[in-house]
């Protein structure tokens, strides 16, 4: 019986754990964002797109065609782009994303469900990356445990959405995959209360010589080849959960800017103000008309903790000396 034991645990010991991630839409347990929630504040506005190939493999046969690049833009309406073997999708953005609680953004493509299965769904995958200066982009740490010993075929195979993680496309039609932004914070160059673009790049799918790989340089396996016009990442839209604004009751006066983000907040209120006077007073007030901060602003951009104050909603009053006035509404989280 000892002898059995120590080697019913030397099996065990070495035989590779089988993790897993969140399952997909129609499962319980998986975190998809409808394209319908309210948690969306708001959506890209620009998108432009690099194609990709038909087939990586054999790129004398061209690019794919499907879609023009303002179908990446908006709401989720099924109206896509596709981008094609290592094709790319820059997103940009009305105002940019910050980091605030759970999820900042999410990712929508047209990936669909296996009919006889809830668990599968015909998925095609992209690298997703965000930038806060347009420039340098920092790609999120992403993971496939699908099989690579057999090649995913371009159509009729269908995915588990508990074999990846943090990649686009991981969810069916209709519902987003969210992204946080805190899991880059320690990214050098990289300012998570400031997202301007996010790019998506295309999976290649192949476990051949042009395949992508995972934060663990595994290969990912998807859909390859996708020899048609609608090849590759299909990109419907990006929903902004967490994204700064600069509305406002702007009475301020000709050539003078002022921008409160972000909002909502959690910790710090900034104030960035441009073409002011010196020496413009701050006020945040309660609904109820208590001031519970005030400040003379010194600096074209300044800051208020606001991390001590209950959760709700205050006024950020700013006037000069000319008595020109700007109110806005800042929730606290």
């Amino acid at each position: 019986m000892k002898v059995f034991i120590i080697f019913l645990i030397t099996i065990i010991c070495l035989t590779p754990a089988s993790a897993q991630y969140l399952p997909q839409v129609g499962v319980p347990g998986n975190d998809a964002i409808s394209g319908t929630s309210s948690v969306f504040t708001g959506w890209a506005t620009g998108c432009v797109v690099a194609r990709g190939y038909l087939n990586i493999d054999s790129t004398a046969l061209g690019y794919v065609t499907s879609g023009v690049d303002s179908f990446g833009a908006g709401a989720p309406d099924r109206y896509v782009v596709s981008l094609g073997d290592s094709g790319v999708a820059t997103l940009t953005f009305a105002s940019p994303l910050y980091d605030g609680p759970g999820p900042d953004f999410a990712v929508f493509e047209n990936g669909f469900p296996n009919p006889v299965n809830d668990s599968q769904a015909f998925l095609e995958l992209a690298f997703v990356e965000v930038s806060s200066d347009g420039s340098r982009y920092v790609r999120f740490p992403c993971n496939s445990l699908t099989q690579i010993n057999t090649q995913i075929p371009g159509a009729g195979v269908y995915m588990y959405a508990n074999r990846v993680n943090n990649l686009g496309g991981k969810y069916i039609a209709g519902y987003g995959t969210p992204f946080d932004l805190q899991e880059l914070a320690d990214s050098p160059g990289l300012d998570i209360t400031n997202i301007t673009s996010v790019r998506l790049v295309d999976v290649i799918g192949t476990i051949g010589i042009h395949a992508s790989h995972d934060i663990t340089g595994s290969v990912i396996n998807d859909p390859f080849p996708t020899q048609f016009a609608t090849g590759g990442f299909d990109l419907d839209a990006v929903g902004a959960i967490h994204q700064t604004t600069n509305s406002g009751i702007n009475i301020v006066g000709y050539g003078l800017s002022v921008k409160a983000y972000p909002n909502p907040t959690t910790d710090k209120l900034f104030i960035s103000v441009t073409g002011g006077n010196p020496g413009m007073q701050v006020r945040l007030t309660a609904i109820t008309g208590q001031v519970v901060k005030q400040n003379t602003l010194s600096q074209s951009t300044s800051s208020i903790s606001v991390g001590e104050l209950p959760a709700g909603m205050y006024y950020l009053e700013m006037s000069d000396a000319n008595g020109n006035k700007w109110v806005e509404k800042i929730s606290k989280r």
